[in-house]
């Protein structure tokens, strides 16, 4: 199953949606965060499960709701994608491999295994500032990855039971304090080369 977390996608959603691959992904949930564009307007036409939230809560409030309505619908493995077509949404089957061959319990699709980042358009401050943040991470949590702040990641359906990711936070950071509980359970992580796209819709 598909979660997308969105605020303000509607030009880019239908790109996104319509690149995902049909055979591996069933279903399709989308939350949206308070959006003043069209978001809703498309995710009710491409037939979308949707979700809204009634203001802007925060992109971890956004994700928390994918992840509670993902479980509630009985995913087994919830795959988090953007809708703002930064990530290539045809990467989904690879993104989830390891997990359905049992090598991994959470996947993270990394910008900064596939080439430069800085030459497929990420800003160069941005690249310093997520290779600093990864080594302290590293260093906290004890693995070696490349980096944590991908808006590309893959849960097997145990972990999303296993850690209370309604705690963290509401904010950005969510995705770091979510990675640090399923460190602390045990779990086992993992991460795939994606390449990414740069443009002013794209969010990260």
């Amino acid at each position: 199953m598909v979660v997308m977390p969105a605020y303000n996608a509607g030009r880019t959603l239908r790109m996104t949606y319509e690149e995902l691959p049909k055979d591996t992904v069933s279903t399709v949930i989308l939350v949206d965060d308070g959006s003043t564009d069209a978001t809703l307007e498309v995710a009710r036409q491409l037939g979308l499960q949707v979700f809204v939230h009634n203001r802007n809560y925060g992109y971890g409030a956004n994700q928390k709701t994918c992840y509670t309505e993902a479980l509630r619908a009985g995913a087994d493995i919830v795959v988090m994608v953007h809708p703002d077509y930064q990530y290539d949404p045809r990467l989904v089957p690879q993104i989830i491999e390891p997990i359905v061959e049992g090598q991994a319990d959470v996947v993270l699709g990394s910008r900064l295994k596939s080439g430069s980042p800085i030459a497929q358009g990420m800003p160069w401050w941005k690249y310093v500032a997520n290779r600093v943040l990864t080594r302290l991470e590293n260093w906290a949590f004890g693995l070696d990855l490349s980096e944590y702040h991908t808006g590309y990641r893959a849960f097997r359906r145990e972990v999303l039971e296993g850690v209370n990711f309604l705690l963290d936070s509401d904010s950005f950071i969510f995705d770091q304090e979510i990675i640090g509980q399923a460190v602390s359970a045990g779990f086992r992580i993992s991460e795939i080369a994606v390449p990414t796209r740069y443009f002013p819709e794209a969010s990260s």
